[in-house]
């Protein structure tokens, strides 16, 4: 009985090594892929651009689209969120500055960009696996769902806004920040002449 088990457990060893082999590479790649923003949006973009062009031409899958644009909506709110949302959680750390007379404090994002983008591509590309499946191809009246997703999606980020005046914060980085600090000692002493 003792050599069936043994026999089961080398079998699979192979598989397990080489389900390790797969992710340690699919790793090293999405690590070499980091930098590379621009690259990678503009793959997703294709992405997208493949997909919509699927299920145009398939007429179909609106229930896929669907699921998929509520889930991108999701993850925009945790990308445009700060990580420490002043509303719900008291912090001993950095907190969002809510007076011009506040020290900056730069934006922490709940769910960073490489992570929203990883996201947003991986659920394209099972969004796009799933049309090849009829079962996923629920017949529905897609204006319906177009409609309720618009209203969600404004809605969602009304508040979205609301929240970002609020607390008086600005999700992105629009060119080099600038401080109104002392000017530095080097400036002024080489000014001098001596």
């Amino acid at each position: 009985m003792e050599g069936v088990g043994s026999d089961a457990a080398s079998a699979a060893a192979p598989i397990d090594q080489w389900r390790h082999d797969v992710w340690r590479l699919y790793q090293h790649y999405l690590d070499k892929s980091t930098p590379h923003a621009t690259y990678r949006w503009i793959g997703t973009l294709v992405l997208l651009a493949i997909y919509v062009m699927r299920v145009l031409y398939l007429q179909g899958f609106y229930i896929v689209s669907y699921g998929l644009g509520i889930y991108i909506l999701n993850l925009m709110i945790g990308f445009l969120s700060p990580l420490v949302d002043p509303e719900l959680e008291v912090s001993d750390g950095p907190l969002l500055p809510t007076k011009g007379s506040d020290e900056f404090k730069p934006f922490i994002r709940r769910l960073p960009e490489f992570k929203f983008w990883h996201s947003i591509t991986s659920a394209f590309l099972i969004a796009f696996l799933m049309t090849f499946f009829s079962m996923f191809d629920v017949p529905v009246f897609w204006p319906i769902l177009l409609f309720y997703w618009l209203v969600l999606f404004i809605m969602t980020m009304r508040r979205q806004i609301a929240h970002m005046i609020k607390y008086k914060y600005i999700p992105f980085n629009v060119g080099k920040q600038k401080y109104g600090g002392k000017k530095s000692s080097a400036s002024t002493s080489g000014s001098r002449g001596d």
